[in-house]
């Protein structure tokens, strides 16, 4: 294969600098307020709503605990102010409550706990915030639940018209850390045009069988790091995303995921630009899809690196967008007015993956995908679902499902693709569902390298465990 066009140098890892940028909050010596004083109850039944609001309403100092002493707090939306802390201890929990009443009548603020225009705000104490998900189902499905749709508001349409569980939005210097959110009926944190947002030590269990339920959704978001955080939840569950402005400077570190989705996706709304997200050290387990770049609206992007991440990736039911890519990196049109954008400065470093079906890549003529380099890249295929392989999933919009023979990576529209220590294994008895390794038109993929890359069976010795060396241990 021909030389490869020059990539953009690998970003540094950047999750240590950014913290430079988030609030210093000290919680030691620092006066609280109990919502007990205020009339909280904390049986589960009644709500607490008033009480909650009034012990924030009455904060004064900088910063201000608010603290939930042992007992779960039923309520409707509570709104955080500037510089106050929500401190839920273990032992606690806030409840959000079910009804279309206890949300404002904005669609767009149907949130348990939202922060709107603040700063120095946050969530932290080790106790839990639970959006009571499973009130929402209107049917049990182990493939996907039928979700409750509030559309008969007027204030949104279609059927994800549920409330979302923490909310911030338009705000500077956001913390959220040792913390537990349980059971989101929708998305469960929400950044939303924030600036120099902090979340760490944070656990997000959602149901594994509702749609929608993304554990982190970042939003026209700057300077955000994510860092020991444990996601297992049905829908996406880092998602970064753009629909007013660009999204930069993003870095998410140490982590654990499982989903019926992406683990990691950057879109599907993506107007405008995603630049300089890093994404290090993360186990991904028993997921739909791996690592993902979905754009589909216009927007470009670039600078992105992965690294030191193990994946397992499964097949699930088709209603779940994803065919079991460890790494799925796709640009084309929602629909047929809407723009195409561009990914560039792709960067796969240290990556291990046993996965039911291959990588990927695929551009489109108005969008191609430049400058991608895979290094130390080590790949084992095993199918051990009973789900039916053979197909290219490009939703949302473009061309939907498309039947396709399996391949170790399916390339199209490509300018520019380096591969150097690429490992790819193919698991003894089993090659036969698979056509080749590499899997592309040399009319729409240009400039390839390969250095050092490698295709076989991997045989499993009689008697032995199977052994999957990785690059990297997390």
């Amino acid at each position: 294969m021909g030389g490869g066009a020059a990539a953009a140098p690998i970003p540094r890892l950047t999750a240590i600098t950014f913290l430079f940028l988030l609030p210093i909050v000290i919680q030691s010596h620092t006066p609280s307020i109990s919502v007990r004083d205020f009339g909280a109850t904390g049986d589960g039944k009644h709500y607490d709503t008033a009480a909650i609001q009034s012990a924030i309403d009455s904060c004064r100092t900088k910063p201000c605990y608010v603290t939930f002493p042992t007992g779960t707090y039923l309520t409707a939306t509570i709104f955080l102010k500037s510089n106050v802390i929500l401190d839920i201890p273990k032992g606690s929990t806030i409840l959000g409550g079910t009804k279309l009443e206890d949300y404002p009548k904005e669609f767009d603020r149907w949130y348990v706990i939202l922060a709107e225009n603040a700063r120095d705000v946050g969530i932290t104490g080790g106790g839990v915030v639970d959006g009571q998900g499973l009130e929402f189902v209107v049917k049990f499905d182990e493939r996907k639940n039928v979700m409750v749709s509030w559309n008969q508001t007027g204030a949104c349409s279609g059927d994800e018209c549920r409330p979302r569980l923490v909310g911030f939005l338009d705000s500077t210097n956001v913390r959220v850390w040792n913390v537990t959110f349980r059971q989101p009926a929708y998305w469960c944190l929400h950044i939303v045009r924030c600036e120099n947002t902090s979340i760490h030590d944070v656990s997000i269990y959602g149901d594994f069988n509702t749609p929608n339920n993304d554990g982190i959704d970042i939003e026209d978001s700057n300077n955000t790091v994510i860092t020991r955080c444990h996601i297992d939840t049905g829908d996406d569950a880092i998602c970064p995303k753009t629909y007013t402005s660009p999204l930069y400077n993003l870095t998410a570190t140490n982590s654990w995921i499982r989903t019926k989705s992406s683990a990691i996706k950057l879109g599907s709304a993506s107007w405008f630009e995603l630049n300089n997200l890093v994404f290090d050290n993360i186990t991904i387990v028993d997921s739909h899809r791996g690592l993902a770049l979905q754009i589909r609206d216009g927007g470009n992007v670039s600078d992105i690196t992965f690294s030191n991440i193990n994946i397992s990736t499964r097949y699930y039911d088709p209603s779940w967008w994803g065919r079991a890519e460890p790494i799925y990196v796709t640009t084309c049109p929602r629909h047929s007015d809407s723009s195409e954008g561009s990914i560039s400065n792709l960067n796969f470093v240290n990556i291990s993956a046993v996965s039911e079906n291959g990588i990927f890549l695929s551009g489109s003529k108005g969008g191609l995908l430049r400058n991608l380099r895979f290094i130390n890249i080590n790949l084992t295929y095993k199918r051990w679902t009973k789900y039916m392989g053979g197909l290219v999933d490009y939703r949302p919009g473009c061309q939907g499902l498309v039947n396709h023979s399996t391949a170790g990576i399916i390339m199209e529209h490509i300018d520019g693709l380096d591969v150097e220590n690429v490992n790819m294994r193919w698991f003894d008895g089993q090659t036969v569902q698979w056509d080749n390794p590499l899997d592309f038109r040399p009319s729409t993929v240009n400039n390839i390298s390969l250095l050092n890359f490698h295709s076989g069976v991997y045989k499993q010795g009689r008697g032995s465990s199977e052994q999957i060396p990785l690059f990297g241990s997390n």
